[in-house]
């Protein structure tokens, strides 16, 4: 299975491309659709079809990168999308809907797993901690290059709430945020993971990691940082990965 479809459910935009597996790149146009709000089991559904007719996918799997916790066939929690996907049966869903055969993974598991497939930024002993910055900040856990899968570091406490409250993209363009007053909070929030957990490297990926000349000076957390590689395309990517190989979380 060298071909799959990969998509990447956010709040913002849905996107989709088919993706060589042997070489991790895309065979098509990475098409994106604005998501409907509210974004609903209904609306992602008809959203995903939209995109399998545009792209012209014949085949019968599909993998879904998407922003939530995925335990067994259900989503139990909801980011950026509508609340009614709280312990919701996403994988009967999808099958049902889309009438293929469908694997769904939180999306930054989803993008960590291309970087950890595809690219030479995670390190393959010791423990490493993705992290994707953008609307939010999602993260993905690997112990020596095995994802743990559903972790959620931009939830944790944090000042007087959670983490991505202060330090995501969207906090730092809502608050009008200076690169240093955005990188000081940013490295405080590293340095607070790597008192917790130690890690050996962060690899921080999403939009963000395209400006990392703006603000890596800023960033004086003692464990290696690396930008990922595969930017836009890792959620994609990531997600054809996890159907390829039928994962199940």
């Amino acid at each position: 299975m060298n071909e799959v479809l990969g998509i990447d459910v956010g709040g913002t935009g849905i996107k989709g491309a088919v993706v060589d597996l042997s070489t991790g790149k895309l065979l098509t146009e990475r098409l994106k659709l604005r998501t409907i709000q509210p974004a609903t089991p209904k609306t992602v559904a008809k959203q995903i079809n939209e995109l399998i007719d545009l792209l012209d996918y014949k085949g019968n799997v599909v993998g879904i990168g998407f922003p939530a916790v995925i335990k067994g066939k259900h989503s139990l929690t909801a980011a950026n999308v509508d609340s009614s996907w709280i312990e919701f049966p996403i994988i009967d869903h999808f099958t049902k809907v889309l009438n293929k055969e469908v694997f769904v993974l939180n999306d930054a598991d989803a993008a960590g797993l291309a970087e950890n497939t595809y690219s030479k930024s995670i390190t393959q002993k010791g423990l490493t901690i993705f992290l994707t910055v953008g609307t939010g900040i999602g993260s993905a856990f690997f112990y020596n290059g095995e994802l743990i899968p559903n972790t959620e570091f931009g939830h944790i406490n944090f000042h007087k709430s959670y983490a991505e409250k202060y330090v995501s993209n969207f906090a730092r363009e809502s608050k009008k945020l200076s690169w240093k007053a955005w990188g000081l909070g940013f490295n405080e929030y590293l340095e607070h993971l790597d008192f917790i957990l130690r890690p050996d490297a962060f690899i921080i990926g999403g939009g963000i990691s395209k400006k990392i000349d703006k603000y890596e000076k800023y960033l004086t957390v003692k464990t290696p940082i690396t930008p990922a590689t595969l930017l836009n395309e890792a959620g994609v990517i990531g997600a054809a990965i996890a159907a390829s190989k039928k994962m199940v979380f």
